[in-house]
C-alpha cells in the first residue's frame, strides 16, 4: 500500500513513497472495518481527524484535523474544492461511501496549491474509475434503531465509453428518547444521493471524464411530539432541514503534445432551515475552473497552473445585507501557481512552490511552500515541508452557531482573512523480519501558528456568540504517529495516536480553545480464520477531555468532557461467491 498511486500532495500521480509531501490514504477496506452511512462518520477511525457533531438536534459538523476547527480542512471531490460553506455544515454527512475510491489526507496547509480553505489539510475523495468497478455492486445494512442504508451500483458501457451509476439511500425516523428529556436522541433524517461518472474514449489515452452528483435530503430533531405541520411555528419546537444539492465536476486532457489538463467544477446548494420559529433560507453557488500544464525537464517536474473560483451566496440573515437590503456576497478568487520539483538523485528531491491568488474583497494573497524529502534506503524516509496557508472571511461559517442556540451573532470589526505558517517533519520506519512480518511506523510532528485567526467568544455575553480577529496569534503543535502491525497468521494491526498542544495567545495570555482535545488515539486490529472464512474486526478510538461552552455561570454542567470512546466490533463471513454477510 506504500507504493500506492497519489495525487494530493502536489497534484500529480506519484507513488506515495516518492512524493515529497506526506500523504496518507485510505481505501472502502479499511472502512468497511466499521460500516457507516457516510464519509463524515467514517473518518471518526483516522488518527487525528475528527467529525464533530455541532448540533445534537439538526445534525450538522463538521471535520477537525490536529484540533483545528472544521472551517480550516478543505474536503475535495477528486480535488475539486466543491465542499465548502454550507455543505461543510449541511452537506458532509450525504457524501455515499459507495462513491470511494480511496480518501487522500495531507495534514498541514496546501493552500499554495488548492487556495483557501485547505489552512489545517485537505481530505479528497478520490470516486471510483468506470473501467475498474464492478459490473454490479449492492450493500445493505440496518439496525435494531432501524437505520437503514443501501448502496448500489451499476456498471455500463455506451460503445468505447465506461459509465458508473451509483445510488445512496439512508433512512431513519425512529422517535427515541432514551434519557427522557422530551427531545429526540438522535436526528431524524431520510436522504438519496444519485452519483454518475463517465470515463470517455480518446485517442492516445488521453484522459476526459464527467462526472455529476444530486442530493435531497429531510431531516428534523427537538420535542418527540413535533410533526411536520409545526414546522416554523411555535407551538412544538423542532428543528427541520431541507438540503438540495446538485454537483457537476470533470477533467479534460487538451489536444495537444504538452500534457495540459483542465478541470471544472459547478455546485449548487439550497438550504431551507427552520430552528424554532427561527428560519435559515440560503442559496450558493460555487463555479472553479482550472488549467495545469505539466512538463518534466530533465532532474525538474514543473507544475504550472491558472484557477478561478466564483462563489455565490445569499441567505435571510443580516449577513447578506446592508441597512436592511438584501447584498448577496459575490466573491471572485482568481489564482495563479507554479511548482517544481527536482530530484537531485536517488536519495535528495526538492520541492518548491508558490501562488498568488486575488480575492475580489480582501485582495491580494501570497502562499510559497517547500518540502524535503531524503531517502536513506527503501525502508527509511525523512520528508520536511513548510509552507503558509490563507483562509478568506466566510460569513456563514463565522455566524452559524447563532442559528442552532439562543444568542445573538456580533462581530466586532471588519473580520481580514486569516493567515499561517506551518512546518512539519515526517518519518517513516518499515522493518520486515525473516518470518514474514511487517511494522510500519510514520511519525510526524506538526506546528501551525495563525496570525487573523478569527475567534469566537462565547464567554464574555452568556447571550451573544462575539467575532473577532485574535489580538495577538493561535498555535497548533504536536506529534502524531502511525503504526501497522501485519502478521502471517492473518492477524493485522493499525494504530494511532495524536498528541497535541491548540492554544490561543492574546495580549501575553495563553488560553485552550473549545472543544479541542490534547490526545487522540484510534485502532484497528483484524483477525481472518482462513479455514471458515471469517473475519473479525475490533475499531474504536478514545479522546481526552475538553474545554465546553456553558450558558452561564450558573449552569451546572460539567464545563469539561469525560474521556470518551466509540467502540465497534464486526464479524464478516465471505464463504459464499460473491456475497458477504456482516
Amino acid at each position: 500500500e506504500l507504493n500506492e498511486v497519489v495525487v494530493s500532495g502536489t497534484l500529480k500521480a506519484v507513488r506515495r513513497l516518492e512524493s515529497a509531501v506526506p500523504v496518507e490514504v485510505y481505501s472502502p477496506v479499511f472502512f468497511k472495518k466499521n460500516p457507516t452511512a457516510s464519509i463524515y462518520e467514517a473518518l471518526q477511525n483516522v488518527n487525528g481527524v475528527r467529525p464533530q457533531l455541532n448540533c445534537g438536534v439538526c445534525n450538522t459538523g463538521d471535520i477537525h484535523i490536529n484540533g483545528l476547527e472544521g472551517p480550516y480542512t478543505s474536503v475535495l471531490i477528486d480535488g475539486m474544492p466543491i465542499v465548502s460553506s454550507l455543505s461543510t455544515v449541511y452537506g458532509l454527512s450525504g457524501i455515499p461511501n459507495s462513491l470511494v475510491e480511496r480518501i487522500e489526507i495531507v495534514k498541514g496547509p496546501a493552500s499554495s496549491l488548492y487556495g483557501s480553505e485547505a489552512v489545517g489539510g485537505l481530505i479528497n475523495i478520490i470516486t471510483k474509475n468506470p473501467t475498474n468497478a464492478p459490473l454490479f455492486s449492492v450493500d445493505v445494512f440496518t439496525t435494531s434503531w432501524l437505520e437503514t442504508n443501501v448502496d448500489l451500483s451499476v456498471k455500463f458501457k455506451v460503445k468505447k465509453t465506461s459509465s458508473l451509476l451509483g445510488v445512496n439511500y439512508f433512512k431513519y425516523g425512529k422517535t427515541i428518547d432514551n434519557d427522557n428529556d422530551g427531545f429526540t436522541d438522535v436526528t431524524a433524517q431520510n436522504r438519496i444521493s444519485i452519483f454518475n461518472k463517465w470515463n470517455f474514449y480518446r485517442p492516445e489515452n488521453r484522459l476526459f471524464t464527467l462526472a455529476a452528483r444530486g442530493m435531497y435530503e429531510d431531516r428534523w430533531g427537538g420535542d418527540v411530539r413535533w410533526e411536520k405541520k409545526y414546522r416554523g411555528g411555535d407551538e412544538i419546537y423542532g428543528e427541520s432541514i431541507y438540503t438540495k444539492r446538485g454537483e457537476l465536476l470533470g477533467s479534460y486532457q487538451l489536444p495537444s503534445t504538452e500534457k495540459l489538463m483542465l478541470s471544472f467544477s459547478g455546485t449548487m446548494h439550497f438550504q431551507d432551515s427552520r430552528y424554532g420559529t427561527t428560519s435559515y433560507i440560503a442559496n450558493q453557488k460555487i463555479g472553479f475552473l482550472q488549467l495545469t500544464w505539466d512538463k518534466k525537464i530533465g532532474k525538474t517536474d514543473l507544475l504550472s497552473g491558472i484557477a478561478s473560483r466564483y462563489t455565490y451566496y445569499d441567505d435571510n440573515t443580516p449577513a447578506t445585507a446592508i441597512t436592511n437590503e438584501n447584498n448577496p456576497e459575490k466573491t471572485w478568487l482568481p489564482g495563479i501557481f507554479v511548482q517544481d520539483e527536482i530530484a537531485f538523485n536517488e536519495k535528495h528531491k526538492l520541492l518548491l512552490g508558490i501562488r498568488y491568488d486575488y480575492n475580489s474583497i480582501h485582495g491580494a494573497i501570497f502562499t510559497p511552500r517547500l518540502a524535503y524529502k531524503l531517502k536513506f534506503n527503501d525502508n527509511n524516509i525523512l520528508r520536511f515541508n513548510a509552507g503558509t496557508g490563507f483562509r478568506v472571511v466566510n460569513l456563514f461559517t463565522e455566524d452559524h452557531a447563532a442559528l442552532t442556540g439562543s444568542r445573538e451573532i456580533v462581530i466586532a470589526n471588519n473580520l481580514d482573512p486569516e493567515k499561517s505558517f506551518n512546518a512539519n517533519l515526517n518519518y517513516i520506519k518499515k522493518i520486515y523480519w525473516d518470518n514474514g512480518t511487517f511494522l510500519g511506523v510514520e511519525t510526524t510532528a506538526f506546528y501551525t501558528r495563525f496570525s487573523n485567526k478569527i475567534v469566537s467568544d462565547y464567554e464574555t455575553d452568556p447571550n451573544k456568540i462575539i467575532y473577532n480577529n485574535i489580538n495577538g496569534y493561535a498555535l497548533s503543535q504536536g506529534i502524531s504517529c502511525n503504526t501497522d502491525l501485519i502478521f502471517t497468521n492473518g492477524l493485522k494491526l493499525i494504530l494511532g495516536a495524536t498528541f497535541m498542544d491548540v492554544s490561543n495567545v492574546e495580549n501575553g495570555i495563553k488560553s485552550r480553545p473549545l472543544l479541542t482535545e490534547n490526545f487522540t488515539g484510534t485502532w484497528s486490529v483484524s483477525y481472518k480464520i482462513n479455514s471458515i472464512e471469517l473475519t473479525a474486526d475490533y475499531t474504536g478510538n478514545v479522546y481526552s477531555p475538553m474545554k465546553l461552552p456553558l450558558l452561564s455561570e450558573t449552569d451546572p454542567r460539567n464545563p469539561n468532557s469525560p474521556w470518551y470512546s466509540l467502540q465497534n466490533i464486526q464479524f464478516s463471513y465471505s464463504g459464499w461467491k460473491n456475497f458477504e454477510l456482516y
